[in-house]
């Protein structure tokens, strides 16, 4: 398990966010973050729950909140931040993605 975060940032708004979720959902969870194949751009981000890190992942902690990443995924991501906005037309989390060269115009999606 890494737990060298200079890889990856976590915003404050974001960290924010995952102990809101956490806290109405009663859990102590991590936010698992990963990249797969597929959406308009060719990859596309996934945000899920994980009950604990697994061997290989990178392990980002800010103001209590905890989101881990696979190793596969941290390739996509490096140098990345991952965010949270709210916006007039939605509240959301974001990746700030150094790498990603497209993108979609619902942002979930991109193209390295």
């Amino acid at each position: 398990m890494t737990t060298v975060a200079t890889q990856v940032s976590l915003s404050a708004n974001a960290a924010k966010q995952i102990n809101a979720i956490m806290a109405k959902q009663g859990v102590d969870k991590y936010l698992r973050v990963a990249v797969e194949g597929g959406g308009c751009s060719g990859f596309q981000y996934k945000f899920d729950f994980a009950d604990a890190p697994n061997a290989d992942d990178l392990v980002l902690e800010r103001d209590g909140a905890k989101v881990v990443i696979d190793d596969m995924s941290l390739e996509f991501l490096e140098g990345s931040e991952i965010d949270y906005t709210n916006e007039l037309i939605g509240s959301a989390f974001k990746i700030h993605n150094p790498n990603a060269t497209a993108g979609c115009g619902c942002g979930t999606s991109f193209s390295i």
